[in-house]
């Protein structure tokens, strides 16, 4: 399942048109504000917020308790909700699936799921490592002699 797609309006817009802007809401989840010069901004009321926060919480709390009864049972679903997972080896899968269980908890209990986003950034990297076999043997195969001292770093003025 993927989200509902942002409606999309250039900042400037919210700044001439606040009302017009902010009437959008009522037909769409958020608002995306595109700015030039700096990351976008999501516009959503503080009810969807509150709401889509409770869901966060709740899923996270469900995906704990589900993972802790049936470890089986989460690595069995998670190629469908990830199915890059399929490239990491066995080992990874369960490190992965533990390590996603405690961090959405956390990011859940604190109310901030960056480290969840982090978390899965990471390891879809690390399954394409796995998935490319030429990007893999030059990066798990240890160099055959050493490449010398290194000098140290200068100061710059």
């Amino acid at each position: 399942m993927t989200a509902a797609p942002l409606e999309s309006v250039p900042f400037s817009e919210l700044l001439r048109q606040p009302a017009e802007t902010t009437d959008r809401l009522t037909r769409a989840r958020a608002v995306r504000l595109r700015r030039r010069d700096a990351p976008d901004l999501v516009l959503m009321s503080a009810e969807r917020a509150e709401a889509e926060g409770e869901v966060i919480d709740v899923t996270s709390r469900l995906l704990a308790g589900v993972a802790r009864r049936d470890p089986a049972l989460l690595r069995d679903v998670l190629p469908n909700a990830v199915p890059w997972v399929r490239f990491l080896p066995e080992a990874d899968i369960e490190a992965m699936a533990a390590e996603l269980v405690s961090t959405t908890e956390a990011a859940a209990a604190i109310g901030n799921t960056a480290a969840v986003s982090q978390l899965l950034v990471e390891w879809r990297h690390t399954a394409e490592i796995h998935a490319d076999p030429e990007l893999h043997r030059a990066l798990t195969t240890q160099p055959l002699n050493d490449f010398g001292p290194v000098s140290r770093p200068t100061e710059q003025e």
